[in-house]
């Protein structure tokens, strides 16, 4: 199984994109070969506009993956991972959060909705979602 962290981009894709990013998401969502695996951060970017927004089918969707969802909680360790990260990367600290929940919770591949630059790893599916190996050096 790969453990894949995906970040809210790719949740917002395959919940409200007609384009090729949500058809890409969704099949990504659709493997049975992975584990999905989030933090707090993640819900905490894509459920409560839902709710705000009186959303209801895209809340369901959100909280259907966030129950079958791996969950890393230990925000502490998440916000220590992320400062070092943002510190030496210039990362925004949305990114910097995720990409310190998806290696603190053991991830095999961060996704993304980025799009690639040269020298970026793999794009899923042929289009639109981005994998990155997990590595971090803190």
């Amino acid at each position: 199984m790969i453990r894949t962290f995906c970040d809210a981009g790719v949740l917002i894709a395959a919940a409200r994109d007609i384009s090729r990013d949500g058809e890409s998401a969704l099949q990504l969502l659709a493997d049975p070969n992975r584990v999905f695996l989030t933090s707090p951060f993640v819900r905490l970017e894509v459920v409560p506009k839902t709710i705000f927004y009186h959303r209801r089918l895209e809340r369901a969707f959100y909280e259907r993956y966030f129950d079958s969802a791996i969950w890393f909680r230990d925000l502490d360790k998440i916000e220590g991972a992320a400062q070092a990260e943002a510190a030496k990367s210039g990362l925004g600290a949305m990114d910097a959060l995720h990409l310190a929940g998806a290696y603190l919770s053991g991830a095999d591949e961060f996704v993304t909705t980025e799009r690639a630059r040269e020298g970026d790893s793999q794009v899923l599916a042929g289009q639109g979602c981005l994998s990155v190996p997990v590595i971090y050096r803190p």
